[in-house]
């Protein structure tokens, strides 16, 4: 079975268009099945300003008490998924909602619970439990929620989660959904950006403001085992008669451009 994991970030949740889930169509006219993941990081901070909660950030990560756990997954479980579902209902996808807790779909551990608190790192993805709501003919939409072995509730970065869900099911994509159509280097949009380029186009300039923290969370995706990582456009049209629109990231040599 071919997998595409797609991860939307939550601040792109909103500004999904027709063209993007055109896309989506095209893919599922491949035979590939889709896996969502996504995040909530915008509407998470809101709601922890009602409360008067300052958000707190160790190495990227989300610092997580009990109250920011609790809110985190209020907001993700019960508001951002349900936003997603509702899009992709609307343009006719079958979106099955799911907390990556239930049926222990992301087994987690803690990072480090004395710096982080409930923050964990995915230890197994459910990959049965995912094949089976595949099978049926849903398609996953699932927060970054894990579950360690004594039940309690883990933040996951949503990053990394579509990473390891994206391993489990040896997807032959990972997409990170952003605002623009990828990684544009001297005014033109690079189909394919090599580990090493992206640093050296950082260091250059070249990558630049909002774009960095998209090309270190693709990075950290393959780092973690994913083979390529697609920066994509929720915006436009990112897959259209069986090519890819967008920037590929990779770990291995550069290509020869010449």
């Amino acid at each position: 079975m071919k997998y595409i994991v797609i991860k939307c970030g939550g601040s792109v949740i909103d500004e999904l268009t027709s063209p993007f889930f055109t896309s989506l169509s095209e893919l599922q006219k491949q035979g590939y099945k889709l896996v969502f993941v996504h995040g909530g990081g915008p509407d998470i901070n809101k709601m922890l300003d009602l409360f008067r909660v300052t958000p707190q950030f160790v190495n990227g990560l989300r610092k997580t008490d009990e109250q920011t756990l609790n809110i985190a997954e209020m907001i993700l479980a019960g508001q951002t998924n349900r936003k997603l579902v509702a899009k992709l209902q609307q343009y006719h996808f079958p979106a099955f909602g799911l907390n990556g807790s239930d049926g222990s779909l992301l087994q987690a551990n803690y990072i480090n619970r004395e710096q982080l608190g409930h923050v964990g790192k995915i230890s197994k993805v459910n990959k049965e439990f995912l094949e089976l709501v595949v099978n049926n003919h849903y398609i996953p939409v699932i927060t970054p929620i894990g579950i360690n072995t004594n039940g309690e509730k883990l933040n996951i970065n949503a990053d990394y989660a579509a990473a390891e869900v994206a391993k489990a099911l040896q997807a032959e994509q990972c997409l990170f959904v952003t605002n623009v159509d990828g990684v544009f280097i001297e005014g033109s949009l690079s189909s394919s950006l090599s580990q090493q380029e992206v640093q050296t186009y950082i260091a250059k300039g070249e990558i630049s403001g909002g774009m960095i923290p998209k090309v270190h969370s693709a990075l950290n995706a393959v780092e973690e085992g994913v083979e390529s990582v697609m920066i994509v456009s929720g915006k436009n049209t990112f897959f259209e008669n069986g090519q890819w629109h967008g920037t590929r990231i990779y770990q291995g040599e550069p290509i020869n451009r010449g």
